[in-house]
């Protein structure tokens, strides 16, 4: 699998393209924004997407699905159904954050744990990691090395659990429980951010270290 990082709107979120190399069909995980850059960096590698995935319904994860899944006729997967509440929301969460053109929209498929994704050669698991959000998913590419984690772990941090629903504990028993054990040499993509490993994070991060 290969992966593009495009970094979109203020918050400079990590909006990820994804691709099976051999067919060169891909997905867009978590379109927060910025949707011409997106489609720019879709041509640019030259990717058939088939479809968006999203790892929450937070305005910088998800704003801009809707318009990107117009823009590409793709569907929208994901998340977990827990965040139904806050996809219903994004035009309010546009409203208050200052970022334009969010709009609510039902996804194609919602995910839950042990769920699959697939896309040419390439099926990503699902896992329901809540705590930041209750419906967060993160993807991860057991063949490659890849997971897909939103706002749940960060290299050094872990996510908020101020915002609604976010719970702090739930977050922690969601690393431990749910990351941990796809192994230590698993390369995560951050929400935010630069990329590190779940065995660097088990080591070195103040948060979930062991």
């Amino acid at each position: 699998m290969k992966v593009a990082i495009v970094p979109v709107t203020p918050f400079v979120q990590n909006c990820s393209i994804l691709w099976c190399p051999r067919t060169m069909r891909g997905v867009v995980v978590d379109p927060g924004g910025d949707c011409a850059k997106i489609v720019a960096a879709i041509n640019e590698h030259e990717v058939a997407v088939e479809r968006i995935l999203l790892t929450h319904g937070h305005i910088d994860h998800a704003g801009g699905a809707a318009e990107l899944a117009e823009t590409l006729d793709v569907p929208i997967e994901g998340p977990h159904p827990e965040d139904g509440f806050l996809i219903d929301g994004l035009a309010e969460q546009g409203a208050q954050w200052g970022l334009d053109g969010a709009r609510p929209f039902t996804p194609e498929r919602w995910l839950d744990e042990n769920d699959e994704v697939s896309f040419g050669d390439v099926t990503l698991g699902v896992r329901h990691c809540p705590g930041h959000t209750p419906g967060h998913v993160v993807y991860y590419d057991a063949a490659t090395r890849v997971a897909l984690v939103g706002d749940v772990l960060f290299r050094g941090s872990i996510g908020r659990t101020d915002f609604p629903r976010g719970d702090h504990e739930t977050l922690i028993g969601s690393i431990r429980g749910k990351l941990w054990p796809l192994g230590d040499d698993m390369n995560f993509v951050p929400g935010h951010g630069p990329i590190s490993t779940f065995g660097t994070e088990r080591r070195t991060n103040p948060f979930v270290a062991d």
